[in-house]
């Protein structure tokens, strides 16, 4: 019998709670396979025979609210002293089309565990800690090896994000060579990858990036013709893989949007990177934000390249924004891996806490200059002098540089 020690996740009080109110009922998938695993848990996700309208009777006579998240696949959001828990009744599917699914309840939890994606993610735990596993799950999580729970294809053409998932799961969880038998059929299936919603490529795609090598995926899902469905253009995979392990060395967390960028088509690319970037923010739906940082840093702009000097770093941070400025520079570090140490050197600019400007529109007004244009014209011209001069602190030199330049105008 395998079984878990006790986690806090399982022991907080307010998992005890809903465990105790439901009766029935048992942990699955992902916190499973990562208590197996050693590895952190964020979300608890709840499996029981329990009808959804039995979830909520019981839900509700423990005090428990409940919202119907998903209540047509049977799953409602159970939350207990402000913390959501997701409870699913246990189903199998009638129909499916490759991105929805019509299920039917049950009552069978090797019923449930058969129609999951993988076998790692179909492990369940009772309340103490019994791990009930119906697919040889767990001898496939030891030896590192993402498997379909049945036929590869079947399993594809119920969900054809699954083709994605088992790249995103290999990179995360994977050891030596992916599962043959699912790379072929995710080669078969690839062209399913544009029913896909937007916002589902991203989600997987992103978690992808953050993988601490997912650079061999990357090359396996191209040579199969895969990632020219998510990614187009020529994806430069070395960048990528040469930002990963700058990250990993300098104790920075894995950034998916910023390792995006670095996978964007080189300069020989037949698509150009800001013409990629633009593509891929449309397809993948990404917020503004997102798309923002990523066009900005297709564009190409305000490029590092070695020896700029601190004070040329402390301009650009200045300019640009610390994340700006540590962006560019880790792209162009990947660009050009050597001489690590001076790299290294300019990115704790990034952490320089850049000076407040000190002249004002009232002050270029107070100095005979009319409202309107002519101010902004002013205040630019001696903030660029102010720049350049190391952010000169002399008030009296800046007020003879405004001085000056209030002559220019005139």
């Amino acid at each position: 019998m395998t079984r878990i020690d006790p986690q806090p996740w399982m022991t907080a009080p307010a998992t005890r709670r809903l465990m105790a109110a439901l009766g029935e009922a048992r942990f699955v998938g992902g916190e499973v396979r990562n208590a197996l695993l050693d590895r952190p848990v964020s979300d608890v996700q709840i499996a029981t025979p329990l009808a959804p309208h039995h979830v909520e009777r019981r839900l509700a006579a423990a005090g428990i609210k409940a919202v119907p998240t998903g209540i047509e696949h049977g799953t409602i959001t159970a939350v207990v002293d402000g913390k959501p828990f997701e409870v699913t009744t246990l189903r199998h599917d009638v129909k499916t089309d490759g991105r929805h699914a019509v299920v039917a309840f049950t009552a069978d939890w090797a019923a449930d565990a058969h129609r999951r994606d993988f076998t790692m993610n179909a492990l369940y735990a009772a309340a103490d800690g019994e791990v009930f596993d119906y697919t040889g799950g767990i001898a496939d999580l030891k030896a590192g090896r993402v498997r379909f729970v049945g036929d590869p294809a079947t399993r594809i053409r119920e969900d054809y994000l699954r083709i994605l998932r088992l790249f995103r799961f290999h990179a995360w969880y994977g050891r030596g060579d992916i599962d043959a038998a699912g790379v072929a059929a995710a080669e078969q299936e690839k062209a399913g990858i544009a029913k896909l919603s937007g916002e589902r490529i991203a989600k997987e795609m992103l978690r992808l990036l953050e993988a601490e090598k997912p650079a061999p995926v990357l090359r396996t899902m191209a040579a199969k013709s895969i990632l020219s469905w998510v990614v187009p253009g020529d994806p430069d995979i070395a960048r990528l893989e040469s930002l990963a392990a700058i990250e990993s060395a300098n104790g920075g967390a894995p950034d998916g949007l910023l390792r995006l960028a670095a996978l964007l088509p080189g300069a020989d690319s037949t698509v150009p990177a800001l013409e990629a970037a633009e593509a891929i923010a449309g397809r993948w739906r990404l917020s503004t934000a997102q798309r923002t940082r990523l066009e900005d840093l297709a564009r190409g702009q305000d490029k590092i390249a070695l020896p700029p000097s601190v004070r040329d770093a402390h301009r650009m941070v200045y300019r640009l924004g610390a994340r700006r400025f540590a962006d560019r520079l880790l792209l162009a570090w990947a660009e050009a891996p050597g001489a690590a140490a001076e790299w290294r050197e300019l990115l704790a600019a990034a952490d320089w806490p850049p000076p407040h400007f000190p002249l004002t529109g009232a002050a270029v007004m107070r100095a005979g200059v009319p409202e309107g244009p002519l101010v902004g014209r002013v205040l630019a011209e001696v903030e660029n002098w102010w720049v350049d001069n190391d952010f000169a602190a002399d008030p009296a030199a800046l007020a003879e540089r405004l001085k000056q330049a209030v002559r220019t105008v005139r």
